[in-house]
């Protein structure tokens, strides 16, 4: 198999996504789009147009919602298409009709016709949006055929609500689109679209009129046409570009212009940029702005950075996308890029240099042309005397330069005494490896320019000092002409690689510092928990990535606020105002960019796609990297990063406020689940008793009276008891408890909890064990009763009635323990930890109730007098539960504090 032949096949990434993408869609259904701009366009009557020449293929197809809005010739393609019938959804007293996802499912047809995607349904249905609907219909492995018009897109929302007006509020997600199998776009011209309404076939009459006024107008329409036409574009060009990466066809196809403009740096580049630009425009087409560094660039980098910079910045404000590709060899990076963004135009300069220097070096636009293949050069002319091409001069250089001159005078010297110590052993034509020497170290040490004087001073040395006849440029024997040669040209090529080699390693070497630096942000931005984490991590990483100081903002309400800076760093006024331009116009600002210019900083915005989230200000030590591109670089990098750690952290607050808010609407369902059965309960009790005694007390004696009564005065006790548990639970959670302390007998308190529980015991046992003599302890005796009474109301619902319930109270150090221990269930262990919580409970024995209250309230009076309650089960079966209080009134207050 010959070479050409391998590179066609497709790579094996192609392969492996093509895979994937067909194993995805085989399990599914597809989906067909029909589009329009507006409604009227036809795109019901062109679906169902294609559904009857499915149904006369010998498909199986179904309507599952069409909407003729009343007009006869969608009427008329709808006869002899089965028809599900819609599921009547009723909502606020009417019935609404609705697609019967269900029933289309049950019936699994090959095609099902679903009108009007982003329908939203009435609440009830399974799915919010008709979409969804749609999305499980794909799921089944149902084929469907949908129609929506261009404004209903996600991705356009805030472009059509400029263009009309008006805000869409039925929205589809674009990934529909980018899924479709198909998309058929409806178009009619926007003058036939509004003579369609002016005759009542878009809406009913009485619409008509102020739908012209909101939304159809000719200016809207045509620009709601012109984005259907481009998305539809968008999408077709898309699957092209997937079929070519996939079948390996290098390209391009000239379906849309994409221009790709080649900047190095130069005098010319920014006329290049506008030229390119305006072909662009009238072109309708995207371009690119490259640039490539080269290894042996870096010291026409260093000469030129400002005015790349400049270039790149230019390109981008024009509305380029601006790219920078590192590689060795500049034709073919140019043509790869070319091949992999599908460029059909490279935009070049005309070459200027003198025809004596192209003989010896083609220019790059005659490379580029002879690989370009299917790709068309454009070159672009410009006049000399406008654009002045005498590079600027760099005093700052100069000393250096000097100083690797005279390194390689030195180096030959020393080459040439060497080898006249050796001339007595060696013959002439074995010195010249000394020389050879000596224009390594030259290339190694000195650079380019001092390697290749190195081996013109070689040539002329050797002839000078050991050619025969000596100290002479005479040469008798022609045949070191040949060495002479060989010598200047080794040379020349072993400089020429050594340095290259040199220069490549200080690129690969500066390019592992900035991935190094990414990643040590980027570890450290994932193991941040708070925002305080993350600003510690920019501020600590950027100090050290480059020699730069910087501060961070964010905003709060309509200011920013300083969260985080280096330390001596401090900003005037001026400085502040261009921080919030740069925030509020989410655009770069001061120092080496092109708003503001005259800031000490180069402001950067945190910004995300969704938001900007603050501003990060950079104040660099060195003036020469504020326009140098890695460093730019590394910055534009370190802001998104931070950008995407402080989203993270918003959005992970969010979501915490979101499960907090999920816990409450749980507790409050589980409030409203409890009282609508423990509440009712009594309610309809004593609602029953007063029926009975308005209705038949003449037939009732009095011994069923009395029962009656009492049944009534129990159940009303029962609910005043449920509505006290809630309105303690609210004062508790409010923070509204108040302590009323004063010193309370511990045999008090347990004589009024026993005789506020007495009605209620039945002739229930409640055994009594504490010491004789216990010290009064400091609490408020009113809530400390409600706490015992619950303690003990709670043992007795899940004790038998032949065990006793045991109270017990005693002294141990500087805590009270009040101990209510029982021979019910007990709870299991994993819900130990969980009695104490609103609304616990476990299964009540039957003829028990309560609204998993009473523990809670337990818990937070305890609580507020600086106790402790704890709850475990006994070893020999049942619950125990221990009340601890505090001794002391100064450890009392301490906890009221």
């Amino acid at each position: 198999m010959t070479a050409d032949n391998d590179d066609m096949r497709p790579s094996p990434e192609a392969m492996l996504k093509l895979a994937q993408a067909e194993e995805v869609t085989a399990e599914l259904g597809r989906l067909k789009i029909f589009l329009g701009y507006a409604a009227g366009v036809g795109k019901t009557y062109a679906m169902l147009e294609a559904a009857r020449k499915r149904q006369a293929d010998g498909r199986d197809l179904i309507i599952g919602y069409v909407e003729s809005h009343g007009r006869a010739e969608t009427d008329a393609l709808l006869q002899g298409l089965e028809v599900v019938p819609r599921r009547q959804v009723p909502y606020l007293g009417v019935s609404l009709p609705e697609m019967d996802i269900d029933a289309i499912l049950a019936r699994k047809p090959q095609i099902v016709l679903v009108d009007e995607l982003a329908h939203s349904n009435a609440p009830g249905c399974r799915h919010e949006k008709r979409w969804q609907d749609v999305e499980e219909l794909l799921e089944a492995g149902i084929d469907v055929y949908t129609s929506v018009n261009i404004q209903h897109f996600e991705s356009l929302n805030d472009v059509v609500s400029r263009i009309t007006g008006i805000t869409v509020r039925e929205t589809v997600p674009d990934r529909l689109l980018d899924i479709a199998f198909e998309i058929k776009l409806v178009d009619i011209p926007p003058e036939d679209l509004l003579q369609r309404l002016h005759e009542g076939k878009v809406y009913v009459a009485d619409q008509a009129a102020k739908a012209i006024e909101k939304f159809f107008r000719p200016g809207n329409l045509m620009a709601l046409r012109e984005l259907s036409l481009r998305r539809t574009a968008a999408r077709v060009d898309e699957q092209m570009r997937a079929y070519m990466e996939v079948q390996s066809i290098a390209g391009p196809w000239p379906t849309s212009e994409r221009l790709l403009v080649c900047v190095s740096g130069s005098p010319y580049s920014e006329s290049l940029i506008r030229a390119a630009c305006r072909l662009a425009e009238e072109l309708k087409g995207e371009w690119f702005t490259l640039y490539i560094e080269t290894p042996g660039g870096g010291r026409q980098l260093q000469e030129n950075r400002e005015r790349i910079w400049r270039n790149l910045r230019l390109a981008e404000g024009l509305g380029a996308t601006v790219a920078t590709v590192t590689a060795t060899e500049v034709t073919a990076a140019v043509m790869d890029y070319a091949q992999k963004h599908n460029v059909t135009k490279i935009v070049m300069g005309k070459p200027t240099r003198p025809r004596w220097r192209e003989l010896l070096s083609p220019p790059l636009v005659d490379q580029v042309i002879r690989a370009s293949g299917a790709v068309d050069v454009v070159i672009v002319s410009f006049e000399p005397e406008k654009h002045p091409v005498s590079p600027q001069k760099h005093p700052q250089h100069r000393p250096f330069q000097l100083r690797g001159h005279a390194g390689s005078v030195l180096l030959v010297a020393g080459a040439t005494l060497l080898c006249e110590l050796l001339r007595p052993v060696l013959a002439p034509t074995n010195m010249v490896m000394f020389y050879l020497l000596a224009v390594v170290v030259a290339s190694v040490r000195l650079g380019r320019k001092p390697a290749l004087l190195s081996a013109v001073l070689s040539v002329l040395a050797f002839d000078f000092f050991f050619v025969p006849p000596r100290l002479t440029f005479t040469v008798f024997d022609t045949q070191y002409l040949m060495t002479f040669v060989g010598l200047f040209v080794v040379g020349a090529v072993i400089s020429t690689l050594v340095v290259q080699s040199r220069e490549r390693a200080e690129m690969i070497r500066a390019r592992e510092l900035q991935t190094a630096s990414l990643y040590y942000l980027s570890r450290d931005l994932a193991a941040a928990i708070d925002i305080d984490a993350v600003l510690r991590a920019v501020v600590r990483n950027v100090e050290e990535a480059l020699p730069a100081r910087l501060i961070i903002f964010i905003p709060e309400g309509e200011r920013l606020d300083l969260v985080a800076k280096s330390e001596g760093l401090d900003l005037d006024l001026k400085e502040l105002a261009v921080a919030d331009w740069a925030f509020r116009n989410n655009h770069p600002a001061g120092r080496a960019t092109d708003t503001l210019v005259s800031a000490g900083l180069i402001y950067l915005p945190l910004k995300t796609p969704a938001s900007v989230l603050g501003v990060m200000g950079v104040q660099l030590e060195q003036e020469q990297e504020y326009h140098s591109q890695e460093s730019r670089r590394l910055l534009d990098a370190f802001a998104t990063q931070a950008a995407m750690a402080l989203e993270r952290i918003q959005y992970s607050r969010q979501a915490e406020q979101a499960q907090i808010l999920q816990a409450r609407e749980n507790l409050e369902r589980a409030l409203l689940n409890s009282i609508s059965h423990d509440l009712r309960t009594p309610l309809a009790t004593v609602t029953g008793v007063l029926s009975s005694l308005r209705e038949r007390a003449a037939h009732l004696d009095e011994p069923a009276r009395r029962e009656l009564l009492e049944t009534a005065a129990g159940e009303a006790e029962r609910l005043n008891r449920f509505v006290g548990n809630l309105l303690d639970m609210t004062r508790i959670e409010a923070g509204a408890v108040r302590l009323n302390r004063e010193p309370c007998d511990v045999q008090d308190l347990v004589g009024c909890a026993m005789a506020a529980l007495e009605p209620r015991l039945d002739g229930r046992e409640v055994s009594l064990r504490m010491l004789p003599a216990v010290p009064l302890v400091s609490m408020d005796l009113v809530l400390m009763t409600q706490v015992l009474v619950n303690l003990l109301d709670n043992s007795l619902k899940y004790a038998p009635r032949s065990e006793p319930v045991e109270l017990t109270a005693a002294i141990e150090g500087q805590w009270l323990v009040i101990e209510v221990a029982d021979r019910g269930c007990g709870v299991p262990e994993h819900d130990l930890h969980r009695i104490f919580d609103k609304f616990y409970r476990i299964p009540i024995p039957e003829g028990a109730g309560g609204t998993g209250l009473g523990l809670s309230i337990c818990k937070g009076i305890v609580e507020a007098h600086g106790g402790r309650i704890t709850a475990e089960n006994r070893p020999d079966g049942g619950l125990r539960i221990s009340v601890r209080l505090p001794l002391t009134v100064e450890e009392d207050r301490h906890h009221d504090g």
